[in-house]
């Protein structure tokens, strides 16, 4: 039984920016990143666990998943796969650390 993957305000408002600021370049681009960002945290759904744990937090439920250039940063409960972020692999995410602790 898959899990339910559900997105905060602030990861789809994350998304968002991406998506606009590679169109700028590349709308058809923007589209194909976007669109393996959302298959990408839809499959999290069948194995929540297969990221690797987030090294600057440290916590098992919080684990990350490599697109492209970009992490998606997720937090694992028993109820639900939350997509906390998505971030530019090169960006700390110390600016995000607080969304990510309740």
């Amino acid at each position: 039984m898959d899990t339910r993957v559900s997105w905060s305000p602030e990861a789809l408002d994350d998304v968002d920016s991406i998506a606009a600021y590679i169109a700028k370049d590349s709308p058809f681009y923007a589209s194909a990143v976007v669109q393996k960002i959302l298959d990408t945290a839809q499959s999290l759904g069948e194995f929540p666990n297969i990221g690797p744990i987030v090294p600057e937090i440290g916590e098992p439920e919080f684990r990350e998943r490599f697109v492209y250039s970009y992490r998606l940063i997720y937090r694992v409960t028993a109820e639900q796969v939350l997509v906390v972020s998505v971030i530019h692999g090169r960006r700390l995410p110390d600016p995000i650390l607080n969304r990510l602790v309740e």
